[in-house]
């Protein structure tokens, strides 16, 4: 079957009426708990100030007590205690029964140093407990706490390859709901994990649902909503909301210090939203991809009598066409790589979605890491995002995409290239200079949906959108070792994160521009690459013919 332009057949609806808005707003608070969610292992998982303990059964005097931990130098000269050895405390011991006195009779320099062999006792100032605190994870098992991130988005990638292909095959609403539901529940079993093991694996599922209910509420609401909206929707919209999630967890985080009632809390707004499955359609694309027209248009009759406007009788004019014979079949992630042009597409927008994944991710969970308050930090953080997405929708409104999406990326990428420079007193310089980093690659993150979700039809949509977004989690499995380098060399992410997004910035000047085009239908209504030859091949008996034509050029 052949259908007409669906934003033409649908344009009696109205381009804002109480239909649209009712989705709009709906869809984007069933953003909220991801942003919150992704980035609670800012606080569960950060590492408070430690050192070895020295168990109060052990009789020994005040003095040796304050002086059985070494004194370590760091980069700035500044002494601080060990946080992985001590003194042998048998040595100590003997000292103390003796009745000799540390630096008077003895010099403490000179007794050798063991392992916390007794554990650690960390400092209660910050927080309650993290999983950090309560299952140890310092010293040589400090690559836990890294692991535990990446595990986390690597369950982000998992359900990014599965979610993609399930939500164009049984639709956007139920794979919607279905990984709302996962991440609710699987967070809320997660607050009883009884080791880090458990926690982990339940990370991993949670981080599944986490990143597919984002991506089939990006699709279904670019899909249902007018292309008037579509800008603002996945900028002020869905990028907005995860941004107020975000916003909550330092709110939360600065009340609740401990780790299982900080994700208490953050577990209970997803039963909350239960009650939209009534009021959020499928989308009608979707359904009419699928060759279900009288359910797209049952869908759309109702909107219609939402807007106070007569639907026409015969909303889609059906009409054969061998061109769309095959509309009707299954598609998967080979479809993604069975041309030349859509291949080289995907291979673009998939480098170009690792890279900014691996800026936003690192820049958001090393808040930890920077001079000043944690929960101020994140905060600002967070709010940096909002000036960023307004922005964002301005560019997206008014200039071309690769343009949009190439400036973004250079700025964030740009700005980091210089904190190795600054001083290391100027911690509030470095802290701005990053801040403007965070600014410039959120900005590039909210263009970058809208920008891949325009140049895939719609058959394939939502597969393209899982696939750049496994792209983007492999970006986030890497990114918690990217802060990690910090500890060798204090500059090296940011070093590392600003050339990444600079040659992102590049690439994109290579992707076809869709501003002011419709959303294609099929991939032979895909945009090609520009300068990109197309080949038009068909059989006939033991003959192939191809011919070659010179697509024309979108700049």
């Amino acid at each position: 079957m052949n259908f007409p332009d669906y934003d033409d057949s649908t344009a009696f609806l109205g381009e804002w009426g109480p239909f649209q808005r009712t989705v709009f707003i709906l869809l984007c608070l069933s953003i909220i708990p991801n942003g919150f969610t992704g980035l609670s292992m800012v606080f569960i998982g950060d590492t408070p100030a430690h050192r070895c303990l020295i168990p109060a059964a052990m009789n020994i005097t005040d003095e040796w007590r304050n002086a059985s931990i070494p004194l370590d130098e760091d980069d700035e000269n500044n002494f601080h205690f060990s946080k992985c050895s001590r003194h042998r405390m048998d040595i100590v011991k003997n000292y103390s029964d003796r009745g000799l006195l540390p630096w008077v009779d003895v010099n403490v320099s000179t007794i050798p140093q063991e392992g916390c062999m007794d554990g650690w006792e960390y400092d209660k100032g910050t927080y309650i407990s993290t999983i950090v605190s309560e299952w140890d994870l310092v010293c040589s098992e400090d690559w836990r706490a890294p692991l535990t991130s990446a595990l986390f988005f690597t369950g982000v990638l998992t359900g990014s390859v599965i979610s993609g292909q399930m939500s164009d095959r049984f639709g956007r609403k139920k794979v919607l709901f279905v990984t709302m539901a996962i991440q609710t529940v699987f967070t809320s079993i997660q607050i009883f994990s009884p080791s880090w093991l458990i926690f982990c694996l339940l990370f991993f599922i949670v981080g599944m649902g986490q990143i597919s209910n984002y991506v089939a509420g990006f699709a279904l609401g670019m899909e249902i909503l007018s292309p008037s909206i579509r800008d603002i929707f996945s900028t002020l919209g869905v990028c907005l909301f995860f941004s107020i999630g975000y916003m909550m967890l330092p709110l939360a985080a600065y009340f609740l210090r401990d780790w299982r009632m900080l994700l208490l809390v953050l577990t209970i707004p997803g039963f909350f939203y239960i009650p939209l499955w009534w009021f959020i359609p499928e989308s009608p694309r979707w359904l009419l991809s699928q060759g279900r027209v009288k359910e797209a248009e049952a869908i759309l009759r109702k909107a219609a009598k939402m807007n106070g406007v007569k639907a026409p009788d015969i909303i889609f004019i059906q009409t054969q066409s061998r061109e769309n014979a095959g509309r009707l079949r299954t598609y998967s992630l080979c479809d993604l790589v069975r041309s030349t042009n859509i291949r080289c597409i995907t291979i673009l927008l998939c480098l170009i979605w690792a890279a900014v994944s691996i800026g936003y991710c690192a820049l958001s969970l090393n808040t930890s890491s920077l001079h000043g308050n944690i929960y101020l930090n994140c905060l600002f953080s967070a709010v940096v995002e909002v000036p960023a997405l307004v922005m964002a929708w301005l560019m997206l409104r008014h200039w071309p995409r690769r343009l949009s999406l190439s400036l973004t990326l250079s700025l964030g990428g740009l700005v980091l290239l210089f904190v190795h420079l600054i001083p290391q007193h100027m911690s509030t310089v470095t802290l701005s200079v990053v801040m403007l980093g965070k600014f410039g690659l959120s900005a590039a993150f909210a263009i970058v949906y809208p920008a891949t979700a325009e140049l895939y039809p719609t058959v394939l949509r939502n597969t393209a959108l899982g696939t750049c977004s496994m792209a983007s989690r492999i970006g986030g499995i890497m990114a918690p070792y990217f802060i990690y380098l910090g500890s060798y060399h204090r500059s090296l992410p940011y070093i590392l994160i600003g050339s990444l997004n600079v040659l992102s910035g590049f690439l994109s000047l290579l992707l076809p521009e869709s501003l002011g085009s419709p959303l294609p239908e099929t991939i032979s209504d895909m945009q090609t690459l520009p300068r990109f030859r197309k080949r038009h091949c068909f059989w006939r008996p033991a003959v192939r013919k191809c011919e070659e034509e010179h697509e024309s050029e979108h700049f």
